[in-house]
């Protein structure tokens, strides 16, 4: 973790004048690089000069210290794009998951007043100025209440809501100019719901809302914690809720199997639940949104910001989809998936029949006799590759309702995190979930 604090710009004009600033010194290393190469007689492409260790570190550096939109975009475009990308590009853009520099403490305790008044000392028993966790939006300080409760206070860094709509363009003019994205990945659609999300990802209150939702909901489920809030510790840009004790859930893969398979079925029926039942889904399937408590055998659910409401028709026609996909009928499954909003009228046979093979690919899980082994059967990766074959064919391309691209980034990422934990579970009992 990087602990060395900087300092967020605030204002758009700093932030631009950053962004203006990597331009220029990415230009720079390009004509050095290009002039010290011609004199030695060597000849090098646009692109190799552009992809000098350099300007990577730049631009992931500078992306990095502006947090907010800037870097939650690369972490967007690095998990959904996968290997759509070229591996270079798909290296920066990694890089950018890290956790952000801190702000420094001066910084931090103006954010503080701001949010909760010049006497916001005085609402707590003790805080902690430095943080424990570190995101693109915010950073996370271990605090207690007057009334000795352990608090969790997520702090937002300042400008971040203010300047979505500039930083976000600024990183995507970025990207294009490396030349690297492939003329077929039109990344236009994903970059105007990433604004939307990041704008209501930066309002705490919605998020208040999406915690206490869940938390109602799960009361009585005894496989999974969600922390309370404190809604006279909270505003827009500040959410307290209680501390909860848990460890990461990457720490988890040296667990006995029984267990890593446990953590991975109920992960992904809590999917099921999401979907069929509460009708509201956290679309961030990260690994740090997710812990483990070993005293209560609980996993810890944290960071609702992503939380999307999903309509009863779109349930309506996933559970039409995945039964069908379960019991391999390949014609109620294209007709769930047109129900949905998969195909144009004009679609072609082809296409039409690869994007349904995909979807039957994903769902396979769901009737394998026995035990499904995610790590050893390599599904990540299959579906990886036929989504790309699928996205060279863009003239094709008919762009789904939007909930149903964060409802399949959900189940894929579920699928990497049993991957992760070399789960082997059967999933057939969540068809259950699924039953009229």
């Amino acid at each position: 973790m990087n602990n060395k604090s900087r300092r967020v710009p605030a204002s758009r004009l700093s932030r631009l004048a950053h962004f203006g600033g990597l331009a220029g010194k990415v230009a720079s290393n390009v004509m050095i690089a290009g002039a010290k190469q011609a004199l030695s007689g060597q000849k090098s492409s646009r692109t190799e000069l552009l992809l000098q260790p350099g300007n990577i570190n730049a631009v992931a550096e500078k992306l990095s210290h502006l947090r907010g939109a800037a870097m939650k975009l690369g972490q967007l475009l690095s998990m959904d794009a996968g290997e759509l990308l070229p591996p270079e590009l798909s290296a920066l853009l990694a890089r950018l998951r890290a956790d952000a520099a801190p702000m420094p403490h001066k910084q931090l305790v103006a954010t503080f007043a701001k949010e909760l008044g010049p006497d916001w000392l005085d609402k707590f028993s003790h805080i902690e100025l430095n943080s424990f966790a570190r995101a693109s939006i915010g950073q996370v300080h271990k605090a207690t209440s007057e009334q000795g409760q352990n608090l969790a206070i997520k702090v937002q860094y300042p400008g971040v809501a203010d300047s979505i709509h500039s930083d976000v363009d600024n990183v995507v003019s970025l990207i294009k100019l490396s030349g690297l994205l492939p003329k077929t990945l039109n990344i236009q659609p994903l970059v105007e719901e990433a604004k939307l999300q990041l704008l209501a990802e930066t309002d705490y209150l919605l998020e208040a809302s999406a915690l206490n939702g869940f938390a109602q909901a799960l009361a009585d489920n005894p496989h999974f914690k969600v922390p309370g809030s404190y809604p006279s510790l909270s505003t827009r840009h500040l959410l307290t809720m209680e501390f909860v004790e848990g460890e990461p859930m990457e720490n988890m893969v040296t667990l006995p199997q029984q267990t890593r398979d446990e953590l991975a079925f109920r992960l992904i029926e809590l999917f099921f639940i999401e979907m069929f039942e509460l009708g509201m889904i956290q679309t961030d399937p990260n690994l740090a949104n997710y812990q483990y408590n070993r005293a209560s055998g609980q996993i810890v659910l944290l960071d609702f910001g992503a939380t999307r409401t999903i309509s009863p028709e779109l349930r309506q026609g996933y559970k039409k989809l995945l039964r069908a996909g379960a019991e391999q009928n390949r014609e109620a499954l294209k007709q769930a998936a047109c129900e949905i909003g998969y195909f144009a009228d004009d679609i072609d046979a082809h296409y039409q029949q690869a994007v349904l093979s995909l979807f039957d690919l994903a769902i396979s899980p769901l009737r394998a006799s026995t035990a499904f082994d995610f790590a050893a059967s390599g599904l990540a990766k299959q579906i990886s590759e036929q989504g790309r074959q699928l996205s060279m064919q863009s003239r094709q391309w008919h762009t789904p309702p939007v909930d149903a691209l964060f409802i399949h980034r959900k189940l894929a990422g579920l699928y990497l995190i049993a991957a992760r934990l070399k789960a082997r579970i059967d999933l057939r009992p969540l068809l259950r979930l699924i039953s009229d």
